[in-house]
C-alpha cells in the first residue's frame, strides 16, 4: 500500500522543547572532534534543530518518492520502489513507480540497494533519481530501521534479513535482480548472493567482512596481515561503539532514545569520522532529515540490536565464498579498507576500483561517483 507518513505537530514540539533543555556536559578543553562529537559544532545544530529546520517540510519532500509498506514474513517492510522511467531524466516517478507490476513487464533490470547503520533508505536519497534513469530501484528499510516494523523479539541478523529481501522481491515482481549495499546493507547483499544465486545476477559492495575465526593468517599476503592488523588498530581506537551495540544496546537505547542531544552526538560523531573530508558533503538539513527519521520513528535502539544479533552468526558463514560476480568500489575516505587480494580470495570478483573521492556514506557523499560505479559494473551483467 501507498505510504506518506505525517508527524504529529504535538510531537514536533514535544522535540523541539527537548531541543531547548538539553543539559550540557561542562567542558574544560577545545578537543574538537578527537574526543567524540565536537560540542561546538553540536550546539549549532541543535540549536538549528530546535528553532530552524523545518521537518514538515523534510517529509513533504520524502513523501514525493514512491514510497510503500509492504507485509513480507509477517513483518512489515517500508520501501522505496521507483520504476525505470526509461526517458532518460532520472526522476524515478513515472506512472508505473511503485506498482509492483511483474518484471517482465519492466524494461530495466531490478536494483535492490540495502543500507547500513547509522542511517536508513536515507543514504540512498540522492542516488535513487541518478540510477532510476537505468534500473528499476529498490530501497527498503531494514527491520528496526526507518520506517518498517521493528522485529517482535530477536532482532534479525544479516541473513535472516537477505531471506527476507529475496521474498520480498519476489512480492515486487522481480525473480531475478542486482544487489548493492555498504556496511550492514553490505552483509546483507553478501548472504543474498551466498543464499540465493539463481536470483542474484551480481553484487556490489564498498566494504567486506573481515576473516572468519580461526583462518590460517599464515596463508595469507602481507597487504591481507596488514590489512587485518590495521583493522584491529582501527577498532580498539574508534570500534567502542560497536562493542556496545553487539553486548548492550539495550542500555544506551535508553538513553537516546530519550534525549535527542544524545541520539545527535552518536550519530554525528560517525558521520565525520567515516566520511571523507568529514560534514563537508551535508548540509544540516540533510544531517538533520536523518536523525529526524531516527527521532521520530524511535529505532535507534532497535537498529543498534542488529549488531549483537549479527555478532551470534556462525563463523562457517562468514567463511563462504561468494561464486556470483562481484563488484568492489572501495573509496578512499572509507574505514578499514580490504586489499584486492581479499576480496580475490573470497569472492568471485569481477570489478575492482579505487574512487578518489568519498568515503563510508559514499552514495550520499559522492551521489554521481556511486551511481557511475555502479553502472559500470552491472552493465556488462544486464542481459544475464
Amino acid at each position: 500500500m501507498d505510504f506518506a507518513p505525517r508527524t504529529d505537530p504535538a510531537l514536533i514540539e514535544d522535540l523541539r522543547a527537548r531541543l531547548r533543555a538539553t543539559r550540557w556536559t561542562p567542558t574544560v578543553d577545545d578537543s574538537g572532534w578527537e574526543l567524540g562529537t565536537d560540542h561546538a559544532y553540536l550546539r549549532e545544530l541543535l540549536a538549528y534543530w530546535a528553532d530552524g529546520f523545518d521537518w514538515t517540510a523534510q517529509e513533504e519532500e520524502l513523501n514525493r518518492l514512491p514510497r510503500s509498506f509492504v507485509e513480507v514474513g509477517g513483518q512489515g517492510i517500508h520501501v522505496i520502489h521507483a520504476v525505470a522511467d526509461g526517458d532518460g531524466d532520472g526522476d524515478g516517478d513515472g506512472d508505473r513507480a511503485g506498482n509492483g507490476n511483474a518484471a517482465g513487464e519492466h524494461a530495466a533490470p531490478a536494483l535492490l540497494l540495502t543500507h547500513g547503520w547509522p542511517d536508513s533508505f536515507w543514504r540512498y536519497l540522492k542516488v535513487i533519481p541518478l540510477l532510476a534513469r537505468d534500473f528499476t530501484v529498490v530501497v527498503p528499510d531494514i527491520p528496526g530501521f526507518g520506517y518498517s516494523d521493528a522485529p517482535v523479539g530477536a532482532p534479525l541478523n544479516s541473513r535472516e534479513v537477505a531471506a527476507l529481501w529475496a521474498e520480498l522481491m519476489t512480492r515486487l515482481g522481480y525473480q531475478r535482480f542486482f544487489a548493492a549495499g555498504g556496511d550492514l546493507g553490505s552483509h546483507v547483499s553478501r548472504y543474498l548472493a551466498l543464499d540465493f544465486p539463481e536470483r542474484v545476477i551480481a553484487v556490489h559492495r564498498t566494504d567486506a567482512g573481515l576473516p572468519a575465526p580461526g583462518v590460517d593468517v599464515s596463508a595469507l599476503t602481507t597487504e591481507e596481515r596488514d590489512w587485518i592488523e590495521g583493522a584491529r588498530a582501527w577498532s580498539a581506537a574508534e570500534g567502542a561503539y560497536a562493542a556496545i551495540h553487539r553486548t548492550k544496546p539495550n542500555t544506551a537505547a535508553a538513553g537516546l532514545n530519550d534525549s535527542p542531544a544524545g541520539l545527535a552526538a552518536w550519530i554525528v560523531e560517525k558521520l565525520h569520522s567515516w566520511s571523507d573530508r568529514g560534514l563537508e558533503h551535508y548540509s544540516r538539513d540533510e544531517i538533520l532529515t536523518n536523525l529526524s527519521i531516527y527521532w521520530f520513528t524511535g529505532t535507534i535502539g532497535s537498529s543498534m540490536r542488529m549488531y549483537h544479533a549479527n555478532s551470534l552468526i556462525a563463523p562457517e558463514q562468514l567463511a563462504r565464498h561468494v561464486d556470483v560476480p562481484s563488484g568492489f568500489s572501495i573509496f578512499q575516505g572509507d574505514v578499514v579498507r580490504p586489499p584486492r587480494a581479499w576480496l580475490e580470495r573470497t569472492t568471485n570478483l569481477a570489478y575492482f576500483t579505487e574512487p578518489e573521492a568519498g568515503g563510508h556514506f559514499a552514495a550520499f557523499e559522492v551521489p554521481e561517483l556511486y551511481a557511475q560505479e555502479l553502472r559500470d559494473f552491472f552493465t556488462p551483467f544486464r542481459d544475464r
